[in-house]
């Protein structure tokens, strides 16, 4: 991975073989970034995305592994328990021009992944809710 910072935004290439999430996440550590927002494109070969059932409490994850354009990679960057956290959503195109989507669990960029991450000045905690079982901000 490569970056160069602009401003209040970094702009991420991430190069084959990469996933996406551990990456984002090392850079986050290493940039210190407690609070931002996430976008991104890219092409993909392997991802595991989920489902979040509210009732249940719990995600249900399917892989794909197959050629795969990330046509939107949207999310955002926040802090639990002092880690940093991610919260992503991938939409990706199939060969036969069909889109997946859903929370973004693994990505591994088969090409090139184009990133832009726009780091926020403050910070905002994530705390598990127990009606939801979702973790939410809790705005500091």
């Amino acid at each position: 991975m490569e970056y160069r910072r602009f401003g209040d935004t970094y702009v991420l290439r991430l190069d084959r073989g990469e996933e996406v999430v551990a990456a984002l996440t090392q850079f986050c550590r290493d940039e210190d970034v407690a609070l931002g927002s996430v976008e991104g494109l890219g092409a993909a070969d392997h991802v595991q995305i989920g489902l979040y059932d509210v009732k249940e409490k719990v995600y249900h994850k399917t892989a794909f592994d197959e050629p795969m354009e990330i046509t939107s990679l949207l999310g955002n960057i926040s802090r639990k328990d002092g880690e940093v956290y991610l919260h992503l959503h991938i939409n990706l195109g199939r060969a036969d021009m069909s889109v997946i989507g859903g929370h973004l669990n693994e990505c591994r960029i088969s090409a090139t992944g184009e990133l832009f991450v726009r780091r926020l000045e403050g910070a905002a905690e994530r705390r598990a809710d127990p009606d939801t079982g979702l973790n939410l901000y809790r705005f500091l």
